[in-house]
């Protein structure tokens, strides 16, 4: 177990290159493409190891299963847009049947080996922007990564939201618990309460990113569409939800967002929080500085250079 102080360090954003992995039902929403993105374009900050796909359950998917292996697919579908080809890898397939029995996955089994390569002194950052799933499963099936990683997960709401009911948490509960129990080193990004402002529109998309390249066009013309498709001709915006967990990792001198130090909450069966205050601490986003990160998100993709066409 982490000492008191080990876990502050690990809850300071890191100074250099870290070693990170993406765990994203990217197929779900629009803002895992923007957050994978922006992760591998900031090499200054962050070598993405690997990409995993996690399960997910909506209209866009017939079960978890058909969520992941969508997911995954996407994955491979936005990498060769960006031209960065890092390892993507399947997840769960359903979701945890309780608190201590894992879903076996290559997702699940890569963080674990992974992890275990890693040290207390330099760690692995796990980014999730999805059910944590795939990260409790590998958390359950090496319990010792606790020490070797830091996970930055989107999900839930802020506090003082009236409940936790949030996509990414309620999809499973019993993940959400065995990640927050097991003593890994947790920055918490909320939804509503926190996030909410990160926010963009069809007339800022156009203006900023269109005709820059294959990738601002593609990720332009996704978010209208979905945005459209749900706004039903009413005005619009869209949170990019994702973009600020991989953003807490940029997130020197307070550029991006502000958070502060809170016993690890406990997610609830009934879509509340629980509290206990001698539970580890972990670290909760509180504000996010909007126009600043999306300045660099869209400095980012608007560099990125088409590669040639075939002769």
């Amino acid at each position: 177990m982490l000492s008191e102080a080990e876990r502050l360090t690990r809850l300071q954003v890191p100074s250099g290159i870290v070693d990170v992995v993406i765990d994203s039902d990217t197929f779900n929403e629009i803002d895992d493409q923007f957050a994978i993105s922006l992760a591998l374009l900031s090499p200054e900050r962050m070598r993405v190891q690997a990409i995993y796909a996690a399960p997910f359950h909506n209209a866009k998917s017939d079960g978890p299963a058909d969520g992941m292996e969508k997911s995954y697919q996407e994955i491979l579908r936005l990498l060769r847009l960006i031209g960065k080809h890092p390892p993507v890898y399947r997840g769960s397939d359903r979701y945890l049947p309780d608190e201590r029995t894992p879903v076996p996955s290559d997702a699940a089994s890569d963080l674990a080996r992974r992890a275990m390569a890693h040290s207390k002194e330099k760690p692995l950052y796990v980014v999730g922007l999805a059910a944590v799933t795939n990260i409790a499963s590998a958390l359950l099936l090496q319990p010792e990564i606790a020490e070797r990683i830091v996970c930055v997960w989107l999900g839930g709401h802020a506090p003082t939201w009236p409940d936790t009911y949030e996509f990414n948490l309620r999809q499973d509960v019993a993940a959400s618990r065995a990640v927050f129990a097991s003593g890994v080193p947790l920055v918490l990004v909320p939804c509503k309460g926190a996030v909410t402002t990160f926010l963009t529109t069809g007339p800022e998309l156009r203006c900023w990113l269109w005709g820059k390249n294959a990738l601002c066009d593609d990720l332009v013309r996704a978010t209208e569409r979905t945005a459209e498709a749900n706004a039903k001709g009413r005005v619009w915006s869209r949170v990019l939800w994702d973009v600020t967990a991989v953003a807490w990792l940029l997130n020197d001198d307070h550029r991006f967002m502000l958070d502060r130090l809170i016993p690890t909450p406990i997610p609830e069966y009934d879509h509340h929080w629980g509290r206990d205050d001698t539970r580890p601490l972990c670290r909760m986003v509180t504000f996010v500085n909007r126009d600043p990160l999306m300045e660099e998100l869209f400095g980012k993709l608007s560099a990125v250079k088409d590669a040639p066409p075939d002769p």
